[in-house]
Formats: structure tokens, C-alpha cells, sequence
């Protein structure tokens, strides 16, 4: 939690400041500020037993797997968020410091960022294929909460637009399709 806040503090910052940082300075604080490791963290508290003093170690450790699946959140909730935040007044974006550092277009830096969103899936699969010192619910614990920001952000940006996660909720718990 130190953590995010100090993040959060350096993105207020640049905002206050009308600093645009590079994409990688950018990252650095960025896969911070998304709150995935402090939400991994805090999600391994309710899972009883499995969960030991190592396997906190290993998450404060900043695993790959944890990297990856703060990739794939912070990417995609930029590319359907930014023009939104832009608007209503938000820290500078990936989207913006990609396109400034590498002068390139709105579209190219969406596809580059789908890209690197494909690559950071992959890398979560080798990491699950691979041994690891927590156990396989843990590491399974990872991957449901980046499927969880794969939904929030395929299409659109379901966490600040509500009413889009709750018709996909209704239509599967309440209207379902039955065969």
C-alpha cells in the first residue's frame, strides 16, 4: 500500500507540473499506481492456510507473474480509458507518452500496446507452466484477477462504466442463454 500512494504522489506530481514522462518512466510508476500487486497482495489474505509467510515474500518480491498480469491491466484500462480521463482531468497516459516519445499515431501505439498485451499473456502462461516457490491457487489467484481486468477493460472501460459490467453480470447470472 506504501507503494501505490508513493505512486500515486509521483503521478500527482507530473500532473500538477504538466509533466509528460517516458513511456518506460511512465511504466515504472504506472504498473504501481494500477493497485494489481496491492490487490494480488491483498486477495492472497482471504485464502486460508495455502497462504504463508513465503508466499508474501515471493508477491513483495515483485514476481514476473505479478509484472505481467499489472502489464496486461495497465495497458489495456489505457486504451479504452485515456480519452475519457483526458477529458475530465487525469494524469498524462501510456497512450500519450508512447505517442510523444516515439512520434507516432493514436493507432499505432493501440495496436504496439496489443501487442505487448499478447506478448505479456504468453509470459503469463510460462510462468504458470513453470516451478514456482508458491503454490499452483496462488498462481491461479494471478490469472483470475487478470482475467478479471481483461473483462473490466476488452472493449471498453466496464470499472468506470458501470452499466456495461452489469448488463454482461445480468446476462449471465440472471438472463441466461439455456440450451
Amino acid at each position: 500500500m506504501k507503494n501505490l500512494v508513493q505512486a500515486y504522489f509521483v503521478e500527482a506530481k507530473w500532473f500538477n507540473e504538466k509533466y509528460a514522462p517516458t513511456f518506460e518512466e511512465y511504466m515504472n510508476k504506472a504498473l504501481v499506481s494500477c493497485g494489481y500487486s496491492a490487490l494480488t497482495t491483498l486477495s492472497f489474505v482471504g485464502m486460508g492456510d495455502i497462504v504463508i509467510k513465503e508466499a508474501f515474500d515471493w508477491v513483495f518480491s515483485h514476481p514476473r507473474m505479478v509484472k505481467v498480469a499489472a502489464i496486461i491491466s495497465r495497458l489495456m484500462d489505457d486504451i479504452v480509458s485515456t480519452d475519457f480521463e483526458q477529458r475530465r482531468g487525469h494524469v498524462v497516459s501510456g497512450i500519450e507518452c508512447y505517442m510523444k516519445q516515439h512520434s507516432v499515431s493514436k493507432q499505432e501505439v493501440h495496436e504496439e500496446f496489443q501487442r505487448l498485451i499478447v506478448n505479456a499473456w504468453k509470459d503469463m502462461n510460462v510462468e504458470l507452466l513453470k516451478p514456482t516457490q508458491v503454490p499452483m491457487p496462488l498462481l491461479l489467484q494471478i490469472l483470475n484477477l487478470a482475467c478479471v481486468m481483461d473483462l473490466l477493460y476488452k472493449n471498453e472501460d466496464a470499472y468506470t462504466n458501470i452499466g456495461v459490467l452489469t448488463e454482461g453480470v445480468t446476462s449471465f447470472l440472471v438472463d441466461p442463454v439455456l440450451l
